[in-house]
């Protein structure tokens, strides 16, 4: 069985293919399509195929995956972009007989109310018109998002947002990747949808707890508006897709939906979620 991972030298995709690799799979079962080769040296050192394909490019996309039996699909950078992009990858796919495609989409996306969840939902929709069996991945937040400005809030002793006391069950990056790794590697995996988070629950307010006992000194949370906080992302210099994406994900927090009890990712990886403390200590 061939296994290909898109993105395969991104963060997660990264993660997925050392995990397929640290589960027994011959690495030459393994299909590492990548935008560019360099980056993925070490993974052809190792015996993975690397397969050179842009989210763009359709032709190169149906001779990446010529052969593959499983897909998984990790979701696109380029917001905005994503759907079309997304439907060269399912087509070529299609057209390669691909057996599965998993794809990582994001938590509660058909009723989330957060920016980013209408391309997934898009995506989902165009997987469920593929005559390709698909498994939806509905990720929650990544611990990893907050460890870009943990420095600064740790210098300013606060942790600001706009996400009331809305709880968001987030995992580390390798939770999810573990957890697609299964997925890959499990049998009637089409049409199943996971909703995907951490054990941990945590408000901003106790968020700023957790990382106050890694800094060692009191760390607060300061709860703004949604345009409030967009305005002072702006100001720091962050592109103007970022400094809407995160009050928009604040908001679906503060609504419930990057929270979840579902159990979904503890059952797939056969443990607990990593806590926050591991991630950002």
């Amino acid at each position: 069985m061939t296994i290909a991972v898109t993105g395969a030298t991104g963060h997660l995709g990264a993660l997925v293919v050392e995990e397929l690799l640290g589960r027994g799979v011959d690495a030459s079962d393994v299909v590492a399509v990548v935008r560019d080769a360099a980056k993925a040296q070490g993974l052809a050192d190792r015996g993975v195929q690397v397969r050179v394909a842009d989210y763009t490019d359709a032709d190169a996309l149906k001779a990446a995956l010529t052969g593959v039996d499983k897909l998984l699909l990790v979701s696109g950078s380029d917001v905005g972009q994503r759907v079309p992009q997304h439907a060269n990858v399912i087509d070529a796919a299609e057209a390669a007989g691909v057996s599965l495609i998993a794809y990582t989409s994001i938590l509660k996306a058909d009723t989330s109310g957060v920016s980013l969840a209408a391309e997934h939902l898009a995506t989902e929709k165009l997987l469920a018109d593929s005559s390709v069996p698909a498994a939806i991945l509905r990720n929650g937040w990544y611990w990893e998002n907050y460890a870009a400005s943990l420095q600064q809030t740790i210098e300013n002793g606060a942790l600001l947002g706009s996400a009331g006391n809305g709880r968001i069950a987030a995992a580390a990056r390798a939770d999810y990747a573990a957890a697609a790794a299964t997925v890959l590697l499990s049998e009637n995996q089409g049409g199943r949808i996971y909703e995907l988070g951490g054990d941990e629950r945590l408000t901003y307010a106790e968020l700023a707890d957790v990382i106050s006992t890694i800094a060692g000194k009191p760390i607060a949370y300061h709860d703004v508006t949604e345009a409030e906080y967009k305005q002072i992302l702006l100001g720091a210099g962050l592109p103007e897709f970022v400094a809407e994406m995160l009050p928009s994900a604040d908001a679906g927090i503060a609504r419930g939906e990057l929270d979840t009890e579902s159990g979904d990712l503890q059952k797939l990886i056969g443990r607990s979620s990593t806590p926050v403390a591991t991630v950002l200590g």
